[in-house]
């Protein structure tokens, strides 16, 4: 459906608009206050998030992500955490070189812990080590659960391929052979339904009704309004965002998605 940018969204846009460019949304790093980097990668990207923190908490200084370069989506999970560490300190040096106080990196997975005391390294791991030796840090582990602005830079949908076959095919280093191929029978066809995407959509579906909000928007839709930039997905009879399915304020369904999304072997989110 077609982008309205009427009066409502106007406002809306100048509200966020003024509150990124004025306090305390908008903040100058401090070297006197103590900081922490957020890190996290998943099998095809990289985040990072550097903060101060004050009185009232954390205080956001600089968001970076990145795709990991064809070469890269080989490296094991360890290597590629220790990427992230490196290429996160290279851009946030000017920052970090000359602080007077150890900054604490925040990452889910213990590995990163282990390069920085190992004494037996490979020479690419040796060098980044060399080059992180140049900064006073502490890195401390933290469950994922709580390192959730780095995790979410990770696994910015931009960073994914818009086809999943497709990319399987050229990047075939960087998956599992999960089933491994009979060459001795002629290849067959199998139709088969995947359960557990259908009872998620039933289960949406139940509790769409719930949520004052949706169940307006909804109906408005089936009435032939126009809503902003929600549409009807008219097999299923759920909203739509732009192309993507509105999930109701419901903390189990959004549980459940988080969960297969992050938790399975192909969602590329080892950590913990």
């Amino acid at each position: 459906s077609p982008f309205i940018f009427n009066e409502e969204a106007f406002s809306h846009f100048q509200i966020l608009k003024e509150a990124f460019t004025t306090a305390p949304i908008l903040s100058h790093f401090n070297t006197s206050l103590p900081t922490i980097l957020e890190t996290d990668v998943s099998d095809y990207a990289l985040g990072s998030v550097l903060s101060n923190v004050n009185d009232s908490g954390k205080h956001c200084i600089s968001f970076d992500s990145c795709k990991l370069l064809p070469d890269e989506l080989s490296y094991e999970i360890h290597d590629k955490e220790f990427l992230e560490m490196v290429l996160a300190l290279k851009s946030l040096r000017a920052f970090l070189f000359s602080l007077s106080n150890p900054f604490e990196v925040l990452t889910d997975h213990f590995s990163s812990q282990y390069f920085i005391s190992s004494k037996v390294l490979t020479s690419s791991q040796a060098h980044w080590a060399e080059f992180l030796s140049e900064f006073h840090f502490t890195i401390t582990h933290y469950p994922g659960r709580l390192v959730t602005l780095a995790d979410a830079l990770s696994h910015r949908d931009n960073m994914y391929p818009e086809r999943v076959v497709e990319f399987i095919s050229k990047n075939p280093q960087a998956f599992h052979q999960v089933i491994k191929q009979d060459r001795t029978q002629e290849p067959r066809f199998f139709s088969i339904k995947v359960k557990i995407f259908s009872d998620l959509v039933e289960h949406i579906q139940k509790e769409v009704w719930q949520d004052k909000d949706y169940k307006k928007i909804f109906k408005q839709l089936a009435r032939g309004e126009s809503v902003s930039i929600y549409s009807l997905e008219p097999q299923a009879k759920l909203l739509l965002l732009k192309d993507r399915v509105l999930i109701p304020r419901n903390e189990e369904i959004q549980l459940n998605i988080l969960q297969m999304l992050h938790d399975s072997p192909f969602a590329g989110a080892p950590g913990q």
